[in-house]
């Protein structure tokens, strides 16, 4: 079932925050892509498409909606997407506006609108391909906003939530970035309300964090599952790890329990 959000993000607009929140790259394309996908773009305003990479193994595996991070493409991704498929996952990674092999420039409200526009194409295109598995959707760092954004709004329609390296308010987070929310006006109100979102998703969830985070602190990712009302929930703590090495450091604990949520959701 869907839920109304009506946000406004338009406090989170300005060049200034744009200018430190997101650092698009196109991908440098390769004929030598053992790992390759399949590259798609999706439409989400007139003359604008993103694009995505989907690492499909069976139309019986569970399907994961992938946001990735605000300095990463869904090229920087091609390696692990095998890894998820040996796990018998689809892994479906998809980018932003100005990102890898999209257009247009991406913006915090671009972001957030296009999510839902993604989401409807990943629903189409699963069903038409007659694939069964549930659907997850998983955010990374800036994903984490993407994710729990669709997983507020389409409770019924996402079986699952995997938030690494999330965030549970904005204004830390901007001051880490350099931007003075006194300074521009904002009030948490004014942003992605991911603690106030989590609130509304009672699927299972998994919350993914690294002990020594240097960018978003492991207390966001507690905070999170404190906030979460799932009755089957995990904290998922990477110990030793920071924001940019938690998978290099914790692959097998942070797979594995992955896993274990996929596991659930097809029983």
């Amino acid at each position: 079932m869907t839920q109304e959000l009506k946000p406004d993000y338009s406090a989170l607009d300005r060049p200034e925050v744009s200018m430190f929140l997101f650092h698009p790259r196109a991908e440098m394309t390769s004929l030598d892509r053992p790992n390759a996908g399949l590259d798609i773009l999706i439409p989400v305003a007139d003359e604008i498409h993103v694009g995505a990479r989907f690492h499909v193994q069976d139309r019986r595996c569970a399907n994961i909606l992938f946001f990735h991070g605000n300095g990463e493409i869904v090229s920087d991704y091609d390696d692990l997407g095998p890894l998820y498929n040996q796990l018998g996952i689809n892994f479906l990674p998809v980018d932003y506006r100005g990102y890898g092999r999209s257009n247009g420039q991406p913006t915090v409200s671009t972001m957030m609108a296009d999510s839902h526009k993604i989401f409807a194409y990943v629903q189409d295109w699963l069903l038409k391909n007659q694939h069964e598995g549930p659907l997850i959707a998983m955010g990374r760092s800036l994903g984490s906003a993407s994710a729990i954004e669709l997983a507020a709004a389409y409770s019924s329609e996402i079986h699952g939530l995997i938030i690494e390296s999330g965030f549970a308010l904005a204004a830390p987070l901007l001051l880490l970035l350099g931007i003075d929310p006194q300074a521009i006006g904002f009030k948490e109100d004014d942003g992605f309300k991911n603690l106030e979102k989590i609130k509304r998703f009672v699927n299972p969830t998994l919350i993914i964090h690294a002990e020594f985070d240097h960018i978003i602190p492991y207390t966001d990712g507690q905070a999170l599952y404190n906030a979460s009302p799932a009755t089957q929930k995990e904290l998922i703590k990477v110990e030793s790890a920071n924001h940019n090495d938690i998978f290099f450091k914790g692959r097998q604990i942070y797979m594995q329990a992955i896993r274990n949520l996929v596991e659930i959701l097809s029983s």
